[in-house]
This record gives structure tokens, sequence and C-alpha cells, in this order.
């Protein structure tokens, strides 16, 4: 046992090593440079496919898909959210509609709209802007909602039915991540990924479509070897797991968190995080968690802040509406 012990720490040294000398060589080599992964456009792309998928829905003798979105308060950032939802929506081609409610309202007054709209035919997908108050429980709201009409892929069922392989509605942002990998051509199968946060919504579903089988019943699979670390997993640790990873995602909200000595030349590194900092002049910007600047310089793909992972979750909720709403109408054909 001390032998392979002695032979590990051998190998591990001998690895760190070759990766350092690689590293100093990529950041020396003015032909590395990361090829940008553009959400704008690939998020473009999506939509006008549902554009063309929804008018064809219609043709079909369907009605037009519908959206209510939920939002409690008057938090500028959430508002802007939702806002660019329901424009999105409506260039789907998908009714879209905003309910504002002021943060005086009482748990028990939500969860009564969403009963009533979890009962509306007409409303096929529900959108709970988050967060919502802290006088109102996260989870109680989320689990209100229709597992049918539940477009942000937070209900317990659709979270259940995801970590089975079953086909389900899967959160946006972390099917938008998927896609990008997809539509990027990016190869997963067999190959070592890292994903920095355990989030339910984000971190955790991202890692087990990258894992999953691509023959289980969902077809979201990736055949990835994956790693979870998260805020808490020690540096050097971290360093060691994405030296070695050819895939990065890393969603934790911790600025420049990823250095470029943490990345394998050639690795796919997709930043989920977005901070938003006030720099030496005292302006303010959006930032995520990889040092880009510099990061750039030695990754294989790249995507930026903003205009990477972000345009792709709303791509992926109006996905996930027209997806709502042919589930929705299989189940209205079955009962009749």
């Amino acid at each position: 046992m001390r032998q392979i012990s002695c032979l590990r720490l051998v190998s591990t040294l001998l690895t760190s090593t070759m990766r350092s000398h690689t590293y100093t060589e990529s950041m020396g080599s003015a032909r590395i440079m990361a090829k940008l992964l553009d959400g704008k456009k690939i998020s473009k792309d999506i939509k006008d496919e549902l554009k063309s998928q929804i008018q064809d829905w219609v043709n079909e003798g369907h009605r037009v898909p519908s959206l209510q979105c939920i939002i409690v308060g008057n938090d500028p950032a959430s508002h802007t959210y939702v806002r660019n939802k329901v424009l999105a929506a409506k260039y789907c081609g998908i009714n879209a509609e905003t309910i504002k409610f002021e943060d005086t309202i009482t748990e028990e007054f939500l969860l009564n709209k969403i009963k009533e709209l979890n009962e509306d035919d007409e409303v096929d997908g529900i959108l709970i802007q988050l967060p919502v108050p802290d006088t109102m429980d996260e989870r109680k709201i989320c689990n209100a909602v229709s597992p049918f009409k539940d477009v942000d892929g937070f209900h317990i069922v659709n979270v259940g039915q995801l970590c089975l392989d079953m086909k389900t509605i899967v959160p946006a942002t972390a099917l938008g991540v998927i896609e990008m990998i997809k539509r990027s051509g990016i190869e997963t199968h067999g190959r070592r990924a890292v994903v920095i946060g355990r989030s339910k919504n984000v971190g955790m579903p991202i890692a087990i479509m990258l894992h999953t089988d691509k023959k289980h019943e969902s077809g979201l699979g990736m055949d990835a070897t994956v790693t979870i670390c998260h805020r808490y997993t020690p540096k050097e640790d971290l360093e060691f797991y994405c030296q070695n990873a050819d895939i990065i995602v890393t969603a934790t909200g911790i600025p420049s968190l990823v250095k470029a000595n943490m990345v394998k030349p050639g690795a796919t590194v997709i930043d989920v995080g977005i901070t938003r900092i006030t720099d030496a002049e005292g302006k303010t910007k959006l930032v995520g968690d990889v040092d880009y600047d510099e990061v750039v310089k030695v990754a294989g793909a790249l995507t930026p802040v903003p205009g990477g992972v972000g345009p792709m979750t709303v791509a992926m909720l109006m996905h996930n509406t027209l997806q709502a709403a042919k589930n929705l109408s299989e189940q209205r054909i079955k009962i009749q």
C-alpha cells in the first residue's frame, strides 16, 4: 500500500510539472487564443428554430403557447430579467404576460394565484422570478407550480425525473449549457469534466447531464466523467481537478475564481457565474467566475460574460414553454 501511494505521489508531481511546462509554453505562444462560444448567436438560432416550430404547431390547429411570468417586489435586476424573457417569448410567437405583485403580499396570496394559473387550461407555462421575498418559502413556492407547467424545471418532480434520466422539463440555465456544448461541437464522450458549483438549479443538473448515459430515456446524456467542486473545495484540490479537466463549467458567483494556471491548454471553459463589481475607475461592470483576460490565452473555447450563458437561459425557457404546451396537449387528448 505504501509503494502504491508513493507511485501515485510521483505520478501527480510529474503530471503537475508537465502541465506547468505546457501552460508556460502556451502563454508564450501567440497562436493560442480561445474560440469564443457566442451565446447570443446560438440563442438567436434556437429562437428562430422555435419561432418556426411554434408557427407549425399553430398551423396544425393548436392555440398559441401561453407563458405567465410572476414577479414579486421591485428589484430592478429581476424586472430586467422578466422583461427580456417576455420579449424573447413574443419574438418566438409565445403569448407572454407579466404578473407583478408588491413584496407586501402574503405567501398564501401568491400560492392561491399559482393555483389559479395551474387550473387555467389557457396557460401552458408558469415562471416565478426568483428570489421571492424573505417572508416566503422559496421551495414551497416552486413546488406549488404544476410540474407540467414548470418551465423553470424547479419542481421536485422535474428535478427527480432528471436524476432518473427520464424525459422532463430541465432547468433552463443547465439545459442552455448542455445545448451550447452540443451546438459548438465539443466532444464530451469519455472526457473529464469539472463542475464548480452545486446549486440544485444549475450546478447539479449540469453535472447530471454531463455524466449521464446518452442511451437513456432523456437523451440528454453526455457520457463524461464528472467531478463536482464548490466554493469550499480546498484551493489546491480545485486547481488539481481543473488542471486535469477537458471541460470546466463554473457557477459560483465568485469573480476570477478560475485562473489561467488552473486551465489545461485547449480545455473548454463555460462561465455561468455573473457578478456586478465596481472597477478601479468607479464604474460598474458584469464579470464571471473566470479570469477572462488570461484564461482566453489558454483555453480552447470560452464563454464571455455577459453574452455567453445568459442568452442561452432565456432561449431554453422558450424551448421549455413549447415543450410544456405540447405535453399538456397530449394529456388532454389522453383524457378525452
